[in-house]
């Protein structure tokens, strides 16, 4: 029972509490809970502090500030990816405050006496060991962050998993116990030198990309905008492509694991475009609207990709391309691997911008082979965010009027010489 204001309406107190309620029950909470854990005993048996104050305060810091720490790390990088567009840069945008972070924590915990000198010494010090153990830490949140590429976990709790794999090696490494230390250092140097090895490869390829080929646009384009043209024109002219393949994404894995377990629903259709909502099973640590919670639905996108294209008279440079069994089975990975297998031997081009997706995009296509990215830094204010807020403008002009006749929930939906069943903002085309 919910306690009610003079209005019906739920109080501070009761809307606070099932937002505290709702913390506790998160997976994300009570794996950082054990994290927290983790840390005191990793560091604890390792250095012989059982009893050290400075760790158990570290500990419970630790277990109750980890799922912020890994929001904060994804807010870092894409901040970076949004301001330079480099993914070296992306990447150095993560390290730099979780460095900052374990030079602070290794300082507390060694002016508190609960490290072992010797131990830490063999590892470079305090500088030493935050270095390795923030490398480290980059290389398994990177891993985390395949795993999202493909479809499993979300980039949050990823990222806090990877942090706990990082916290046992750091705890033995830093105390030289045998074997421990070693792998403490191959996992900093090795994974982390790897991560940053791949990402400058990356820029590489997309500043010295040479010209021709296929390029590949991957995204929601939820929905199809004037920028979205304007880039498709600008990477054909740039790199001399012979053709673009736009794949859009039906719908992400994310959700329809979140579906199937219940944690996300629609809450309600609005002007054809469906609202996602949060259940009260989703986990109050997870981000599961990164590019937001407002959708068409995938045959509709599809639709007003199609027009776009043949109202600007592009249809004949740009393909849409529709794959639904290979991606809801093997995600871009797939899509990719189908588009080498169509065009062998065939170079590639991958077109991204730099928020959240695109940058997902672009991590995809540098695990996919040697694929030459094509990345732009969007100034232009125009966004798909934007236009499901209300902003006119934005979108071609026959874009504009489906999503009119949409709104005013037409039956049929006509443009471009071609009709459309309407079903509650679903087209499909009539014969």
């Amino acid at each position: 029972m919910t306690a009610n204001g003079g209005e019906g309406k739920p109080t501070h107190a009761a809307v606070w509490t099932a937002k505290l309620n709702r913390y506790l029950r998160s997976p994300s909470t009570r794996m950082a809970a054990f994290g927290g854990l983790l840390t005191y005993l990793s560091y604890a048996y390792a250095h012989g502090s059982w009893a050290n104050p400075v760790l158990i305060g570290v500990s419970i810091f630790i277990g109750a500030f980890l799922p912020s720490y890994a929001k904060l790390s994804n807010k870092a990088e894409l901040w970076a990816n949004n301001r330079f567009g480099f993914v070296t840069v992306g990447r150095l945008g993560r390290f730099t405050p979780q460095l900052a972070f374990n030079l602070v924590i290794f300082w507390l915990m060694l002016w508190g006496d609960a490290l072992n000198r010797l131990g830490m010494a063999s590892v470079g010090g305090i500088a030493g060991a935050a270095v390795v153990t923030t490398l480290a830490s980059q290389g398994t949140q990177y891993l985390g962050g395949y795993l999202v590429a493909r479809g499993v976990g979300d980039a949050n709790r990823n990222t806090l998993v990877g942090i706990l794999v990082n916290v046992v090696l750091a705890g033995l490494g830093t105390a030289g116990v045998p074997g421990a230390r070693e792998a403490f250092l191959l996992t900093g140097f090795g994974l982390g030198g790897a991560l940053f090895a791949v990402g400058l490869l990356s820029d590489l390829r997309s500043g010295m990309a040479p010209k021709g080929g296929i390029g590949l646009f991957f995204g929601t384009f939820n929905p199809f905008h004037n920028s979205h043209l304007g880039l498709l024109r600008l990477a054909i002219e740039q790199r001399g492509l012979d053709k673009v393949i736009i794949h859009p994404v039906l719908i992400p894995k994310l959700h329809v694991d979140a579906f199937r377990k219940g944690e996300i629903r629609v809450g309600r259709l609005q002007d054809g475009f469906q609202i996602y909502e949060k259940t009260d099973m989703a986990d109050s640590n997870v981000d599961y609207f990164p590019t937001g919670n407002v959708f068409l639905p995938p045959e509709t996108r599809v639709a007003l990709i199609d027009l776009a294209l043949a109202e600007a008279g592009m249809a004949d440079k740009v393909e849409v391309a529709v794959y639904p069994d290979i991606y809801y089975g093997k995600g871009f990975q797939g899509v990719i691997a189908e588009i080498k297998r169509r065009h062998p031997g065939v170079r590639l081009h991958i077109i991204h911008g730099t928020d959240f997706g695109g940058m997902l995009v672009r991590q995809i296509a540098d695990e996919c082979g040697w694929i030459y990215p094509w990345c732009i830094l969007r100034r232009d204010q125009v966004s798909a965010t934007a236009i499901r807020r209300g902003a006119k403008g934005m979108t071609p002009p026959i874009v504009t009027d489906v999503l009119d006749q949409i709104s005013q929930d037409l039956p049929t939906v006509s443009a471009g010489g071609r009709r459309f069943r309407n079903d509650n903002g679903v087209l499909t085309e009539r014969n």
